[in-house]
């Protein structure tokens, strides 16, 4: 097993996924995945904190992205609007994702509640990120906190929908029409 061998992150990501697949999150050891990814378990820790990384690195970059895009967004705009950029903006972040990936990890994260917690912080945490970012626009901070949790929402669907749907409708289509939805309601 090589010490630095290039590519180890996205081996190990594959052999991970491989194994919750087979034997699901809670039986698979790091040890197992760094294995099957011919590397060590200590080159798996250089690359992620814990197992449960594997699923969930990249949300800060997510956060930021989104953060980048609100605060982007035309100064004139409402806390919604703004917020509606940033779910329009996850289409981009997420346009490399293929469906099946996205669709496995989901699969992995229903079937463990641990797992299922530590994405309802993820989405608490992004949620507490577009508030901060409206409220450094002046939005009241009862109603960043509003636009914020409803945004976060409606991504959370689209996101859902994404994965259900068939594997040659883009994921921005999947979130203007949820957005449509989401306005719909509001009429």
């Amino acid at each position: 097993m090589g010490r630095w061998e290039p590519g180890a992150a996205g081996r190990l990501r594959v052999a991970a996924m491989e194994l919750y697949a087979e034997r699901g999150f809670d039986r698979t050891t790091v040890a197992e995945i760094a294995d099957r990814a011919g590397v060590t378990a200590r080159t798996f820790f250089r690359h992620f904190a814990d197992k449960r990384e594997v699923l969930f690195g990249g949300s800060e970059q997510l956060e930021e992205h989104l953060v980048a895009a609100l605060a982007a967004a035309p100064a004139d705009a409402s806390p919604m609007a703004a917020v509606t950029a940033a779910v329009l903006a996850s289409a981009d972040y997420f346009a490399d994702l293929p469906r099946e990936d996205a669709r496995r990890r989901a699969a992995v994260i229903a079937s463990t509640p641990e797992l299922r917690e530590r994405e309802l912080i993820k989405m608490a945490s992004l949620t507490t990120a577009l508030a901060g970012a409206l409220r450094d626009r002046g939005v009241e901070p009862a109603v960043a906190a509003l636009a914020a949790e409803t945004g976060v929402g409606v991504f959370k669907v689209a996101f859902e929908r994404w994965i259900a749907a068939p594997d040659d409708v883009p994921i921005g289509d999947v979130i203007r029409a949820t957005l449509q939805d989401f306005s719909a309601l509001t009429a």
